[in-house]
């Protein structure tokens, strides 16, 4: 097994622990991912989004200069287990030396202030995926979902802006990865209308098995994988399943795999990867930490997929758009 996961928020995580004077580093800590389980439950990669929130008060830019800082210096330290990829060969190379790779990502096009020499920047420092919106509209894009909106109404009208069809087009020509998770419904169309390389929804599961907005209905899963593209099955179980009002939801190997099912269904097992959101979400009771990786495969072998549609979904989809796109 090998598992690459295009989607975590500990870094963050790990830079909030600091400021409240808690800290805690990446080799080994009590959140949901480590270097060290990450290496006990065999991945070759994990993707590291630099997640900045928008309405703190605080520049963006410095904010995410803050994180860049933070995680260049935990992939300096520990350079025996991990090492950052630029290209697609710098993967092979880390594998080859026993390492496994740190990609880098940016979950807020936003930190950009609407500058484009700010994302060649960005690109420069390493970053090879940026997550156009979060939850908030910003110089690029409307979000589908903002924080005490409406979770099942999408917005279907409001899309990418005129700039962030110019970012669009300058990431493809840079190769830096499009990732519409959090994007409008309107803002995906945007993206597969502005782009001709595979795109990623990076954290997000299908809106049929469950119907909130940060899901990707069945058309968005037809047409991300006819381009090529991949998704990532989100843990976060208000992503997975509802639950009845004012009951917590555990979140439950079992939903992933209904939505792992779906998606292939609709668009065949070369659309799915993984994208745990872990440190971004509250604990899934069932796929808690890192190390929930080979129960994850387990369920899913019991689901029907065959060891090698699980390869693919594990890593070798999400390789194949890096082999493309880097």
């Amino acid at each position: 097994m090998k598992v690459i996961d295009m989607h975590c928020d500990t870094i963050e995580r790990l830079f909030r622990l600091k400021e409240q004077g808690l800290p805690q580093d990446l080799r080994q800590n009590r959140l949901h991912l480590d270097l060290v389980r990450m290496q006990k439950s065999h991945y070759l990669l994990q993707n590291f989004a630099l997640f900045v929130k928008l309405q703190e008060g605080e520049s963006p830019w410095q904010k995410v200069c803050g994180l860049l800082e933070l995680y260049e210096r935990e992939l300096k330290q520990n350079g025996d287990l991990i090492a950052p990829v630029y290209r697609f060969h710098d993967l092979e190379t880390n594998e080859r030396a026993g390492r496994m790779s740190a990609l880098l990502a940016v979950e807020e096009g936003g930190v950009c202030e609407g500058d484009p020499a700010r994302l060649d920047a960005l690109y420069q420092k390493g970053v090879r995926m940026l997550t156009l919106t979060w939850n908030y509209p910003n110089q690029l894009g409307w979000p589908n979902f903002s924080p005490g909106g409406d979770c099942k109404e999408p917005n279907a009208t409001q899309g990418l802006t005129a700039l962030g069809r110019e970012f669009v087009t300058r990431m493809e020509t840079l190769g830096m990865i499009p990732d519409v998770s959090h994007l409008s419904d309107a803002g995906f169309y945007d993206v597969l209308n502005a782009t001709k390389k595979p795109f990623v929804a990076s954290h997000s599961n299908a809106r049929s098995i469950c119907p909130h907005v940060r899901n990707l209905t069945d058309d968005m899963i037809r047409r991300l994988s006819r381009r090529g593209g991949v998704m990532g099955l989100n843990f976060c179980a208000d992503f997975l399943e509802e639950a009845p009002k004012g009951q917590k939801n555990p979140g439950t190997v079992a939903s992933v795999v209904r939505h792992a099912r779906h998606i292939a269904k609709v668009g065949g097992v070369e659309v799915l990867g993984l994208g745990s959101d872990f440190d971004g979400i509250d604990t899934n009771e069932e796929l808690p930490s890192a190390q929930s990786m080979e129960r994850l495969w387990d369920a899913l072998k019991a689901g029907g997929f065959s060891e090698s549609d699980l390869d693919r979904i594990f890593f070798q989809n999400v390789l194949r758009v890096y082999r493309e796109v880097l």
